[in-house]
């Protein structure tokens, strides 16, 4: 965009690095650039195509986390160290539940801007989709998958919300470009903090096993109304009701009544069990991680 947002973050005296993808706002960037002895450093990229599933060389404004981090002299740090890095950007509406979904598919298996550590993301999203993150068990049209996994991953803080009609619109009939939503609120932009869990690569989830984790919580939750037990039976032989048992959750516990810790918690039994070693689980994970679709 026009560089608001930048102009906001360099009036706090804070050191930027600004990724732009219109050309037509690079001369004006580039202008203020020049003018600011080494506080803003403008590259023509963007952040929504950031290390493409492509292979060959990147052309602009994909870019490259490994060559973009190494302009701006950032180092890679231990996962429970602080924060290296802050993003601040808003997430364009199109294909936005995709890109959050590229993100946590990144944090979980430490990859992309993850490898140099708990990289904290400030973005504008919209609210209904900031509703989704923060749903809490039971509430039927928003707790899914992506629910499970963003608060398992991230501490959610929302920082602020923005009415549509602040924001340009490229609709011809100047009306607000606003996506429809029939069952969650949407009339404003949050800026919502995602800053990686400390504690997320404690027990036994890890960046290795990570995708059979996210694979777990997306197939349990495909059908949010189904048992549990149902599930483990279909995977552990007709043991399920002992896992059950020792983790004090309920046997006729629907898949929408487990908390983000009870999801964290059943993989780590599923891991340590001998139970589940041998079961149609890991076989259909090993199959189906190879062909999932955002």
């Amino acid at each position: 965009g026009p560089g608001i947002l930048t102009q906001t973050l360099l009036n706090a005296g804070i050191r930027v690095v600004a990724l732009e993808s219109n050309l037509a706002y690079l001369p004006n960037l580039q202008s203020l650039e020049n003018s600011l002895d080494g506080q803003l450093k403008v590259i023509y990229g963007d952040f929504c195509r950031l290390d493409p599933l492509v292979t060959g060389t990147l052309k602009p404004p994909a870019v490259c986390s490994e060559k973009l981090f190494e302009t701006m002299g950032v180092a890679a740090v231990p996962w429970r160290a602080d924060v290296p890095l802050r993003i601040f950007g808003i997430m364009p509406h199109t294909l936005e539940r995709n890109r959050l979904w590229r993100l946590l598919f990144g944090l979980y298996e430490c990859n992309s801007i993850y490898r140099y550590g708990r990289v904290e993301l400030n973005l504008f999203i919209s609210e209904k989709e900031y509703m989704v993150l923060r749903a809490k068990p039971g509430e039927a049209w928003a707790y899914q998958a992506l629910t499970v996994l963003a608060q398992i991953g991230y501490e959610i803080e929302l920082l602020h919300k923005e009415p549509w009609s602040s924001f340009a619109t490229d609709l011809k009939n100047g009306s607000l470009a606003i996506p429809k939503c029939k069952w969650l609120p949407n009339d404003h932009l949050c800026l919502v903090r995602l800053t990686p869990q400390q504690n997320l690569f404690t027990g036994g989830l890890k960046p290795t096993n990570a995708t059979t984790f996210i694979f777990m919580v997306k197939q349990c939750l495909a059908k949010p109304t189904s048992r549990l037990s149902a599930r483990l039976n279909s995977w552990s032989l007709d043991n399920g009701g002992k896992l059950l048992k020792a983790l004090e959750i309920p046997e006729n516990a629907a898949m929408r009544d487990l908390y983000p810790e009870d999801y964290r918690r059943l993989f780590e039994a599923l891991q340590n069990s001998s139970m589940f070693t041998e079961t149609w689980f890991y076989d259909e994970v090993l199959e189906t991680v190879r062909t999932i679709n955002l």
